[in-house]
């Protein structure tokens, strides 16, 4: 990631949220196929870690894209009176 400019990394990160939302139909697929208790443990594990990267990566990104907003205005200590 150090290696990637500021630029490119919200793109990054939107490509590998999509390519783990993939593991998570994967997993459902599994789910979905499973026939003795080692595939539904695989399933499981495989969905919730891929949920838990998806999310993950959303927040991310999000805290990424808020770096490129304008800060809010604080309002100053005279104007809290009601006075303008």
């Amino acid at each position: 990631m150090s290696k990637i400019p500021s630029t490119l990394q919200t793109p990054m990160m939107s490509g590998a949220n999509a390519i783990h939302g993939v593991v998570v139909v994967g997993a459902f697929v599994i789910a979905a196929e499973a026939s003795n208790w080692y595939f539904y443990v695989l399933a499981f594990l495989a969905a919730f870690f891929a949920a838990v990267n998806v999310a993950g990566g959303y927040t991310v990104t999000d805290r990424m894209l808020g770096m490129f907003n304008r800060p809010k205005k604080q309002p100053n200590s005279a104007d809290k009176g009601g006075n303008k």
